[in-house]
């Protein structure tokens, strides 16, 4: 890099390692930087996706059009330098009438570049709202198409703002969301306020429970849920899987059949045995549902990112355009020949067991951890001595049912989910005491003191509204989804 009869100055340039830059891989000529950023959102824009990683950075080339679409870009790791290099040439005249050039090179690190945003995908083929001229000219249509502010405001005040234009006749009859047509598994359901329940299934759904019981497998399978029922009358799904083998399209046929579904109340999302009201049994407490979840966040010391239950359902598990998907670890298995205990394809397992699953999906013990943040209990199968206390508190002395707390005393959810969540606040102290410091074990021992003396704090959040026959939203009750 020297001109005739020279050659280059070596550089040696101070490397700044203070100055962390990002590297946007940009495709095109860049004539105006300003330009440039609009088309990626401003600098606003860049820096708001560059705080979070799971973001694309977006480029929009036409910046102004509302139905442009972007091309994203990746986001990669990089270990490269940014520098800025002055050459100087000095020029001087040769005794022999020659010229010579003397070059100097000044190297200047501006900052390391520690990640990079590359468009590797193709845009899209987009359509424009134009107008094509005879004589090849286009027009934009954009005025014509965007509704930037009304013209008329009478055309919103009106109730029919078209002349001749009438509401359509809507239908009962499948329409999308909650009035979709009912499956055929012919359920019946009960709300907490309805007087009456049912003594015997539907006729359809004894028609289609023959109709579908076709092996020994199937009889065997009603046989022992009908000793279940027999045995306790009131069951969730998950118990019931818990407890039986039996295929789950062949679960959904089959519990209809011997039960119906209450919709609200404390025994929401629980079957109940055909002619057993459990509105009329004091004993039927014990089965009352709980919605318990885990509870998390600063104020009981740990985020959500630090405990050891995972979520079962995550935003993160839902990819869009402008996100990154995240590549999954879970080991890829065959459903029907299971996985043994060292991780290989074991033999294929009995017809009889392939389907249950484990107790802990609906029984809390002591010293463990729940499958999940958010779980439906039955009462009766909190297997820890001091919750059955609280449980049985007023046993012999139930007077009325009402539709929050059943056959309990008033909040007695409330106790129920304080000890439980101390009792996993332990666990987790147990296998993670890193997220405990020592102020938040004295905080914990005064909120433990607090409890056991039956005190309550008076920051504690303010206790929300019941709704009755809202029932829960939850995951347990989209079950319901799979009968309407």
């Amino acid at each position: 890099m020297a001109g005739r009869g020279s050659q280059a100055g070596a550089a040696t340039p101070d490397l700044r390692r203070d100055k962390r830059l990002v590297s946007v891989e940009y495709p095109g000529l860049v004539q105006d930087v300003g330009k440039m950023l609009l088309t990626l959102g401003g600098e606003e824009g860049v820096s708001r996706i560059y705080a979070d990683p799971s973001r694309r950075l977006e480029l929009y080339f036409r910046p102004r059009d509302p139905y442009c679409h972007p091309l994203c870009a990746n986001r990669f790791p990089t270990s490269s330098m940014l520098l800025k290099v002055k050459k100087r040439t000095r020029r001087k005249r040769a005794e022999a009438g020659g010229c010579e050039e003397e070059v100097k090179f000044e190297v200047e690190v501006l900052g390391i570049v520690s990640s990079v945003y590359k468009f590797q995908g193709m845009s899209d083929f987009q359509y424009l709202a134009m107008h094509s001229g005879p004589d090849g000219s286009q027009t934009s249509m954009y005025d014509k198409v965007l509704m930037l502010r009304p013209g008329k405001e009478e055309f919103f005040m009106n109730d029919l703002p078209l002349e001749g234009y009438h509401n359509p006749t809507l239908s009962s009859e499948n329409l999308i969301g909650l009035s979709r047509a009912r499956r055929p598994h012919n359920a019946i359901f009960v709300n907490f306020e309805d007087e009456e329940i049912p003594t015997k299934p539907l006729a359809a759904a004894q028609q289609t429970w023959k109709r579908v019981c076709s092996n020994a497998v199937d009889h065997k399978a009603e046989d022992e849920l009908r000793k279940l029922f027999e045995h306790r009358p009131v069951w969730s799904r998950n118990a019931v899987k818990a407890n039986i083998s039996v295929h789950p399209d062949k679960l959904k046929f089959l519990l209809p059949y011997l039960a119906y579904y209450m919709l609200t109340g404390p025994w929401r999302s629980l079957w109940v045995r055909f002619g057993y009201d459990p509105r009329k049994h004091a004993e039927a407490k014990i089965y009352q549902v709980l919605d318990f979840r885990i509870r998390c966040g600063m104020k009981y010391g740990y985020a959500p990112n630090d405990m050891p239950v995972k979520a079962k359902r995550s935003t993160y598990n839902y990819s869009l355009p402008i996100t990154v998907k995240k590549p999954v670890s879970h080991p890829v298995q065959d459903l029907k020949q299971g996985l043994s205990t060292s991780g290989t394809p074991s033999t294929r397992k009995p017809a009889f067991s392939k389907y249950k699953l484990k107790d802990s999906i609906y029984i809390f013990r002591e010293g463990s951890l729940p499958p999940y943040r958010q779980m439906f209990y039955q009462l009766c199968d909190l297997n820890v001595e001091c919750l059955q206390k609280i449980i049985h508190r007023n046993d012999g002395m139930e007077v009325d049912c009402t539709e929050r707390d059943g056959w309990c005393l008033p909040k007695t959810s409330d106790d129920l989910r304080d000890t439980m969540s101390l009792m996993i606040k332990q666990i987790i102290r147990s296998k993670r005491p890193a997220l405990f410091t020592s102020t938040s074990n004295a905080d914990e021992g005064k909120d433990q003191l607090a409890f056991e003396s039956g005190e309550e704090e008076e920051e504690e959040e303010e206790e929300e509204e019941f709704k009755p026959s809202d029932g829960s939203e939850n995951e347990m009750e989209t079950e319901i989804l799979d009968y309407v």
